[in-house]
Order: C-alpha cells, then structure tokens, then sequence
C-alpha cells in the first residue's frame, strides 16, 4: 500500500511539472517595415509589421519609433528590414516578446 502510495505521488509531482514547462517561441528572422508604406496593408497611421512566410502582422511589443525616425532615408517606412523575433501570431497580429533590427550585409 505505501508503494502505492508513494509511485502516485511521484507520478503526480512528475506529471505537475511537465506541465508548467512551456515551450518557449525560438527566435526567427523576418521581414520588418511599415505596414502600410512597404507591405501594402490596411492600417490607420505608419505601424510596425513583419512578414512571416509571405504573410504580414502589425506587430504588438514593439512600435515603429522604437527603431529610429520611420521616415528617414533607411528608415521602416522607406525600406525593408531584417528582424530577429520572438513571438507568435495571436489574432491576426504579431505578439513580439523580443524584436531586434539586425545590422545591414
């Protein structure tokens, strides 16, 4: 009875924590510009998006003015970026968790 016991207890605890483990998003690389002035989409305003396998995300956690002046010759709204990312899409829009602009080639 007390191995019973004890196995379902070590079951329990083991089972417990497998599930607080959560998979955690891995950083990918995107495409990041302008909503509207480079990816071509419906918006109110100059916002921050990315492009994930062809499809593109307003982005929430970041903003576009965090990256320096939008409107600049090199700026999100004149041309396209490479970003690293973590996050996932949740309702139609990019959730970022972390978003770095990587350096030009």
């Amino acid at each position: 009875m007390k191995k019973i016991l004890y196995l379902a207890i070590l079951f329990s605890a083991t089972l417990a924590s497998a599930q607080e483990k959560k998979e955690e998003p891995k950083p990918q690389i995107v495409e990041a510009s302008c909503g509207q002035c480079q990816f071509g989409m419906e918006g109110h305003g100059c916002e921050l998006a990315v492009r994930i396998d062809g499809k593109s995300y307003f982005v929430d956690g970041s903003s576009i003015d965090s990256h320096g002046d939008a409107h600049a010759n090199d700026g999100f709204c004149t041309v396209i970026k490479k970003a690293e990312v973590v996050g996932k899409v949740v309702d139609n829009r990019f959730k970022a968790t972390s978003f770095k602009v990587l350096p030009k080639k």
